[in-house]
């Protein structure tokens, strides 16, 4: 048998487990519902792809595209002076 300052312990620690702390009354949990405006904005059939969709795409796609095709453009010309017999991808 649990004795009773045993359970009123586990009491006061299950209350303090669901309790919200002070950061997340005032955080995260009160905040407005986003949820419908980026359904309407997503589903919109407006003939643009996911990724280019939001204001802040392009701070996002445009450095990857340049990553990316850079990246590839120094690739295959390194290979290009590889398979002319050049040791480095500049000089000679």
């Amino acid at each position: 048998m649990v004795t009773p300052t045993a359970a009123r312990f586990m009491q006061a620690t299950r209350a303090q487990l669901f309790r919200p702390a002070a950061r997340q009354q005032w955080g995260f949990v009160h905040r407005e519902n986003r949820v419908p405006y980026y359904q309407r904005l997503f589903q919109n059939h407006d003939g643009k792809r996911q990724w280019h969709k939001t204001s802040r795409s392009p701070f996002l796609v445009y450095p990857f595209y340049v990553l990316n095709y850079g990246l590839m453009f120094w690739v295959l010309w390194g290979a290009g002076r590889a398979a002319l017999g050049y040791k480095s991808p500049w000089g000679k």
